[in-house]
């Protein structure tokens, strides 16, 4: 099968397929395969294969009511804002808002289910509620259960992209499925984003400014010890100075001293040799 045509076409079959009675789907897909176009569609639509009844409840959700899947969507991306952007606050308020919608969407599948004869018991249920919570915890989820051609449950945690293989039935791209932001949306994404580089720039500014302020303080230390190297070498460059002076002083009187020497010396050699004579 080949063609845009034909995904959309095959698209539209898995579409009703999916919400399709469990009893009615086998007979459903022949038929469809049977009014194909050409025998590729015809091949495509026989391979579609029926939802679990998990997924089957939660596409009677979003193919039913729409609109309430449009708050999972805008959910999931602030959510998944939140968690990359690393804000605990929001993530928290997030949290809480997550759980009360998750309640009223959980309650309204299990409605439509029950609308068409169909019990949920506590296992699919649960399976119900851990699909539309991954709605609700990511886009791609939410793009995946808008879509209404779910196969099997599927699960978001923690940091990592939830598992979408073989999770929708017929063509499915996540980029194209998720649904064009509102006006409303779009202002609060853009609110965020203003917001959260308003918060960056400021972290930004204020680790600046610390890195200043430490560097003001070595400056301003480097300045006092500089000051005080200088005051001490004009207070050595003094020392030096009455230093040269007492030993100018100092040789001056060895030298005069070394000649008083000399001359006690010679009239001591003198007065001897008078007081030899005198003996004599």
């Amino acid at each position: 099968m080949t063609g845009e045509t034909d995904d959309t076409r095959l698209i539209e079959v898995a579409t009703r397929l999916s919400v399709a009675p469990a009893g009615d789907f086998v007979a459903l897909r022949t038929a469809a395969a049977a009014e194909a176009s050409d025998k590729d569609l015809a091949a495509a639509i026989k391979k579609l294969s029926k939802p679990v009844l998990a997924a089957w409840v939660v596409n009677l959700l979003a193919s039913d009511d729409a609109d309430a899947l449009t708050s999972a969507a805008e959910l999931a991306d602030e959510f998944r804002e939140a968690v990359d952007a690393g804000d605990a606050r929001a993530l928290a308020d997030l949290t809480r808002r997550r759980r009360s919608i998750l309640r009223d969407l959980v309650d309204r599948a299990v409605r439509r289910a029950g609308e068409r004869g169909v019990e949920v018991g506590g296992t699919i249920r649960t399976a119900v509620e851990q699909t539309l919570d991954a709605a609700l915890r990511d886009p791609d989820a939410a793009a995946a259960v808008a879509s209404a051609r779910l196969l099997r449950p599927i699960e978001a945690t923690g940091m990592d992209a939830p598992d979408l293989s073989d999770a929708v039935s017929g063509p499915f791209d996540v980029a194209s499925a998720r649904p064009e932001p509102t006006d409303d949306l779009a202002e609060r994404r853009a609110a965020r984003e203003a917001a959260r580089a308003a918060a960056e720039a400021r972290r930004h500014a204020e680790s600046l400014e610390r890195d200043l302020d430490r560097i003001e303080d070595r400056w301003q230390a480097a300045q006092e010890r500089a000051s005080s190297l200088e005051d001490r070498l004009v207070e050595l460059d003094r020392e030096r100075a009455r230093l040269e002076d007492d030993a100018e002083r100092a040789r001056a009187e060895v030298e005069d001293l070394a000649e008083q020497r000399r001359r006690a010396r010679t009239a001591a050699t003198k007065a001897r040799s008078a007081a030899d004579r005198a003996a004599d």
